[in-house]
């Protein structure tokens, strides 16, 4: 079984840290509902700089992660987070290892 993963490293332009974590959890509110195959998706803030956030998604399969990503509204709510952020890195993954 494999395990495919979505990532993205976001620095959060300062005042406007929680702004941003409703804009995430709205857009993957409307992952979930638009496409099909998401396992999870965690939002997680660095304690010792509150402005830098790391989100993980798992999905069933590479495929269906591309097909997130291939759908029309991806571009605009992808940019909804994207317009809070001084900068961000999106990244795909698969499993390695787990202990």
């Amino acid at each position: 079984m494999t395990a495919d993963y979505a990532s993205g490293s976001w620095v959060v332009r300062a005042g406007r840290e929680e702004e941003f974590v409703e804009r995430w959890t709205e857009f993957l509110g409307w992952t979930r509902e638009a496409a099909p195959g998401l396992r999870s998706a965690h939002l997680i803030q660095d304690s010792a700089d509150p402005r830098h956030f790391i989100s993980f998604a798992s999905w069933e399969s590479a495929e269906a992660m591309s097909s997130w990503r291939s759908l029309p509204d991806f571009p605009l709510r992808l940019g909804a987070c994207r317009a809070l952020c001084d900068d961000f890195r999106g990244s795909s993954y698969t499993l390695a290892a787990t202990v």
